[in-house]
C-alpha cells in the first residue's frame, strides 16, 4: 500500500437546465473540497455541459464522473424498483440506451472521464432473458464510452457483488469500472461492503462515502445514516481499497438537504481526512 493521499469530494445534483451549476460548484469550493461527482437530472445537452465545465473551472473543481439519470420514472424501493430502475426493465431499456450514449458524448466533450449510473436489479441467473438483454444494452453503451475515450462505472446497490462481477466479465471491455457505494450494498441488503471488495475490488474506480444499515422491512430500503453511524466501517474499507490499488476520489454523499446536510458533510470530512 502506498502513502499517496486520496482526494475528497462531494456529490452535487444539478437539473437539466444547469441553472444550479454555479452555486453547486461554489458549494463544493466552500467546503474546501477539490473534486465532485455531478448527478445530472434530465437531458444532458452539450450547451449545458459547457456551462457546467465553466462553473467547475471557475471554482477549481475536478468533476470525477457524470452521474447519469435515465429518462422516465424511477422508484427507489423494493416494490417498484425492479421495474423502474436502470437498464434492466424491458419496457424502458431501449429508450434509455441513447440517453446514456448522449451522456457519454457530453461527458467526453467537457473533459469528464466517466459516466456512472445504477443499472438496476440485475438478475442473478445468467441465463435470464433480462440479464442477457441488459448485458447487450450495456455493451452498446460501453462501446460508445470507449469511442469517446471515457469509462462506464456501475453504481453498486441493487445487484449482488457476484452478479456485478459476472456482468462486468460478460461485457468484456477494459473501460468498465465500479463506483462503490458501500451504504447501498447494506441498504438494499445485497452484501457487506468489506466482503464485496473481496469479490470485485479490482474494478473499483470511485467511492461514495455514504453510510447506512440493513433493511428491517421487506418493502423498504435500510436507512441512510451520517457517516460513522452506520455499518460501513470506513477505517477498514479505505485501507483495504488502497491496498488493492484504488487511487480514485472519495466522494461524500448525504441524502438529505439543508443545514444538517452541510453539518454532516463537514463531520464526514473530519472523519475521512486521516483515512485518505
Amino acid at each position: 500500500m502506498t502513502d499517496e493521499k486520496l482526494e475528497l469530494g462531494v456529490i452535487v445534483t444539478i437539473m437539466a437546465s444547469v441553472d444550479k451549476a454555479e452555486p453547486a460548484m461554489a458549494k463544493v469550493a466552500n467546503l474546501g473540497l477539490p473534486t465532485c461527482q455531478v448527478a445530472w437530472q434530465g437531458e444532458n445537452s452539450l450547451e449545458d455541459g459547457k456551462r457546467l465545465r465553466a462553473a467547475a473551472d471557475t471554482c477549481g473543481i475536478t468533476i470525477t464522473t457524470l452521474w447519469t439519470h435515465p429518462p422516465g420514472r424511477t422508484v427507489w424501493n423494493f416494490v417498484e424498483g425492479p421495474t423502474t430502475i436502470g437498464l434492466v426493465p424491458r419496457a424502458t431499456r431501449q429508450e434509455r440506451i441513447p440517453a446514456f450514449q448522449n451522456a457519454a458524448r457530453v461527458a467526453a466533450a467537457i473533459g469528464v472521464e466517466s459516466i456512472t449510473t445504477h443499472v438496476g436489479f440485475i438478475p442473478e441467473n445468467p441465463t435470464d432473458e433480462d440479464y442477457l438483454g441488459t448485458v447487450e444494452a450495456l455493451k452498446t453503451i460501453v462501446a460508445t464510452c470507449a469511442e469517446e475515450g471515457i469509462e462506464f462505472w456501475f453504481e453498486t446497490g441493487q445487484e449482488t457483488p457476484v452478479t456485478l462481477l459476472r456482468t462486468i466479465e460478460d461485457i468484456g471491455a477494459d473501460n468498465v469500472g465500479i463506483n462503490l457505494d458501500p451504504a447501498n450494498l447494506l441498504m438494499y441488503g445485497k452484501g457487506n461492503p468489506l466482503d464485496a471488495v473481496d469479490v470485485f475490488g479490482q474494478y473499483v474506480r470511485g467511492l461514495h462515502a455514504k453510510d447506512g444499515d440493513y433493511p428491517t422491512s421487506g418493502m423498504r430500503l435500510g436507512p441512510e445514516k451520517p457517516l460513522g453511524e452506520g455499518r460501513v466501517n470506513f477505517p477498514v474499507l479505505i485501507p483495504k481499497l488502497k491496498a488493492l490499488g484504488f487511487r480514485g476520489a472519495v466522494t461524500i454523499e448525504r441524502e438529505i438537504s439543508g443545514p444538517q446536510q452541510i453539518a454532516d458533510i463537514k463531520r464526514a470530512i473530519e472523519v475521512l481526512t486521516p483515512l485518505c
